[in-house]
């Protein structure tokens, strides 16, 4: 999976393996071994790597369809740590109260 989607982003962006090598520091062998499927990055290159594509390393290591972590989500769920079924439902409600109320706004 890995090796598929350093590929995939690498086209998407227009760079030769040169040029993305250049940009993270490290030789065209090296990026090629990655994109090959010899070689596994370790930890500081995989960062540095979904860094460098604006993804997150779930996605290159293929947890996740996403490809980029998006805050709000986790951040809402961390937020409601400690809170009851109701009132975890009223922030919900609330939520979208305010979804609706901007859906509103924007046709008129």
């Amino acid at each position: 999976m890995l090796k598929d989607r350093l590929v995939s982003l690498r086209k998407e962006k227009g760079l030769s393996q040169y040029e993305v090598a250049d940009r993270l520091g490290f030789s065209r062998g090296k990026l090629a071994n990655y994109e090959q499927g010899t070689r596994q990055p370790d930890y500081d290159t995989l960062n540095k790597i979904a860094e460098f594509y604006g993804v997150s390393a779930d996605y290159l290591l293929g947890r996740t369809e996403k490809k980029q972590f998006e805050e709000d989500e986790n951040l809402f769920f961390f937020d409601m740590e400690g809170l009851n079924e109701d009132e975890i439902a009223d922030i919900k409600e609330h939520i979208e109260y305010v979804k609706w109320k901007s859906k509103q706004g924007k046709e008129e």
